[in-house]
């Protein structure tokens, strides 16, 4: 399959900014505040499973097919983020803080 050269430019400049976004998350991380450091947590989990995401099915589709695999584990860690993301709002929603 022959992939147009401007789509590998947007995947790397997606990858790029990707990148930039874990400054602030890293800043989180160092933070005194543990309920911002388990939010910062878990948005790690979330970017580094978008750059494996990405990653892997630009390596897929340019390289060869055996790069697939990075992108089905950059898949399930995205959702597992967001699974523990959502269980947590929904903990939040039932037992309001007074």
């Amino acid at each position: 399959m022959n992939i147009p050269g401007w789509y590998v430019w947007i995947a790397l400049g997606l990858a790029a900014l990707q990148v930039l976004g874990l400054v602030p998350i890293v800043r989180r991380l160092r933070g005194d505040d543990p309920a911002l450091r388990s939010q910062a947590r878990l948005e790690l989990v979330e970017t580094f499973g978008t750059l494996m995401l990405m990653g892997g099915l630009l390596l897929s589709l340019t390289v060869a097919k055996a790069w697939f695999w990075l992108a089905a584990a950059g898949f399930a860690l995205m959702a597992a983020g967001y699974a523990v993301k959502g269980i947590r709002r929904l903990r939040a929603r039932r037992c309001p803080t007074p």
